[in-house]
């Protein structure tokens, strides 16, 4: 009858989306007079779970799955919930948790509520709030089945720690792998994901051209940020097409939002509606951005963005 979550890691370090996940299935799990068991899959420290609400750890070793696989990570983590008995099951909305969600879905019989926003409203029946029409709207899903799956959106629940301790007890699976093979992995070292980003600083064709990104780039490390770009520079070759923030491309749900040179096409809205605080810069004051924003300056980046560059500079310089 336990609460199981799945808690992803990236080179064998815990993500910060386990550490909210594991927060939210504590709160279910207090709401239900349960424990909360996490599947972790080459995972880290596994006791830092236990600061997060996690009373025991299945820790999964195994080489098959150092590069993600839906098929693989779906199975482990049905096979976990059928070997703990679990009637509730907590995933992340990132892009390899939307993938797998489905396939474990079928697996264990189970109704799936995506992009979650809070602690059910109550357990029985198991009623959650969820975002709809591309973050515009909200509505309430009663999930049925005898179990449930719980995707929890981005930044939705917050990091909650207890004083408790985790056991760790290692979790033979049998796997079945076939279909999808990675045959090469290429990450950026040296950059803040827009995945786990809180910051996120974002440019458009406001900037004229590539050569103009360095004070997009400066902004970012200042603020320990990550960087993004609309569509329209990512066809045009001046960013890479993983920087491609929107609707068609990474949804982004951020503490801070800084658009600069956007206008605000509809698709690129929708992407990061979910970000709790929006700014935009542009020089023109009929840019759509400007009404879906929190905070909007009117003016011409290039005058702008070295100045505030250079005020974060000195603010950073005298709180540190």
């Amino acid at each position: 009858m336990s609460v199981l979550v799945y808690t992803e890691s990236e080179n064998g370090d815990f993500k910060k989306t386990a550490f909210e996940v594991a927060s939210y299935a504590k709160g279910i799990a207090d709401m239900m007079g349960t424990s909360v068991t996490a599947i972790a899959v080459n995972g880290g420290d596994t006791a830092s779970l236990g600061n997060y609400g996690v009373d025991k750890v299945l820790n999964v070793t195994n080489s098959t799955l150092d590069n993600f696989n839906a098929e693989g990570y779906a199975s482990v983590i049905a096979q976990a919930a059928k070997s703990e008995g679990a009637t509730v099951v907590v995933v992340s909305q990132s892009a390899n948790a939307k993938y797998l969600a489905p396939l474990l879905s079928v697996s264990l019989e189970a109704g799936y509520a995506s992009n979650v926003v809070g602690l059910p409203k109550s357990t029985a029946p198991f009623n959650v709030k969820r975002t709809a029409f591309t973050n515009k709207a909200f509505n309430y899903t009663d999930i049925t089945t005898d179990i449930k799956i719980v995707g929890l959106g981005k930044n939705a629940y917050g990091l909650k720690e207890t004083s408790g301790a985790a056991v760790t007890e290692d979790f033979s699976v049998q796997l079945d792998v076939q279909g999808v093979t990675v045959a090469s992995v290429d990450k950026a070292t040296d950059k803040v994901s827009i995945a786990d980003a809180e910051i996120v600083v974002s440019a458009g064709r406001g900037l004229k051209g590539p050569e103009n990104w360095g004070m997009i780039e400066e902004m970012a490390d200042i603020l320990g940020a990550a960087t993004a770009c609309s569509k329209p520079v990512s066809d045009l070759g001046w960013r890479p097409h993983g920087e491609h923030v929107g609707q068609t491309g990474k949804p982004v749900a951020s503490n801070l939002y800084i658009a600069i040179g956007i206008s605000g096409a509809i698709q690129h809205l929708a992407g990061i509606n979910s970000s709790k605080v929006k700014v935009v810069i542009n020089n023109d004051p009929e840019a759509p951005f400007f009404k879906a924003a929190d905070y909007g300056i009117v003016g011409d980046a290039f005058d702008i963005v070295p100045e505030l560059n250079e005020k974060l500079k000195a603010f950073k310089a005298a709180n540190s």
